[in-house]
């Protein structure tokens, strides 16, 4: 299983993202190989938003029912930040007091720990720092 992050997410959606190529390439493989991909309502949350004020309304709307599709075809995991999820995110939040990290993605390395995923589609090196693999090229 693969976490996906909210600046895959973007590139994959906004074709004047400067990694929609790459966001592209790397999400078709990850399909042709039958990855099973695992993201959160935090990250969803962080991607329709961004798209609504980046590109707009329309584009965030169609985010919303490709990833409805994708939780019904093709099996994407939608995990919700729940209280123990949380309390982590903010253990780790406190801790990383130097790294420009987002409390949304203390909330993705807390579900990465959770779930033992050690490999991330996302452009942020912040998972690096916690030892998650961001892929950058697909090499199964």
């Amino acid at each position: 299983m693969i976490f996906v992050d909210s600046g895959a997410w973007i590139a994959l959606t906004n074709q004047r993202d400067q990694n929609h190529t790459d966001a592209v390439t790397i999400y078709t493989d990850l399909k042709r190989q039958k990855v099973r991909f695992l993201t959160t309502d935090y990250v969803l949350d962080e991607t329709i938003t961004r798209l609504r004020y980046d590109v707009r309304h329309s584009v965030a709307v169609q985010f919303l029912d490709f990833i409805e599709r994708a939780q019904k075809i093709d099996g994407l995991t939608v995990t919700e930040i729940d209280k123990t999820l949380f309390q982590e995110a903010k253990r780790l939040f406190r801790q990383y007091d130097s790294a420009k990290l987002s409390f949304t993605d203390c909330t993705s390395f807390a579900v990465c720990q959770k779930h033992n995923i050690s490999e991330t589609y996302a452009f942020d090196e912040h998972f690096a720092m916690m030892g998650i693999t961001v892929l950058k090229t697909v090499e199964r």
